[in-house]
């Protein structure tokens, strides 16, 4: 099983960046495929992007062309790029490991890690 640690997140303005990463240990982590949820007060935790174990990617119809998931596996971390950040885009964000299934369900991940917050002022 992998651990994870995200780190990364902040408070920016509306149109900011931010960089968020996570941190993985555990000797099979290339063998992952890895996802970022976001999750906000009272709502469920959300699909925001996925790396395969083969370096392919899928992105959440709402952040697709703003936000970039990236894996080093040498390094052992997943980072999720986030640009042209929105208000709505304010949420506690996750990664995951992704042990079968859909890769859009957030039940379908474990080993999550703490989360990081972000938080986009208008």
């Amino acid at each position: 099983q992998v651990q994870l640690v995200e780190s990364g997140g902040g408070l920016v303005q509306a149109g900011g960046s931010l960089r968020l990463s996570c941190a993985a240990s555990g000797r099979t982590f290339s063998s992952y495929t890895m996802g970022w949820f976001r999750q906000a007060p009272g709502k469920e935790r959300e699909f925001v992007a996925v790396i395969k174990w083969s370096g392919g990617t899928d992105y959440a119809d709402s952040v697709k062309g703003r936000f970039t998931i990236s894996r080093d596996n040498a390094k052992k971390t997943v980072t999720l790029q986030m640009n042209s950040l929105k208000p709505e885009d304010t949420a506690g964000y996750y990664c995951g490991a992704h042990k079968g299934g859909s890769y859009y369900y957030a039940g379908n991940y474990d080993s999550w890690g703490q989360g990081t917050q972000v938080t986009v002022s208008s």
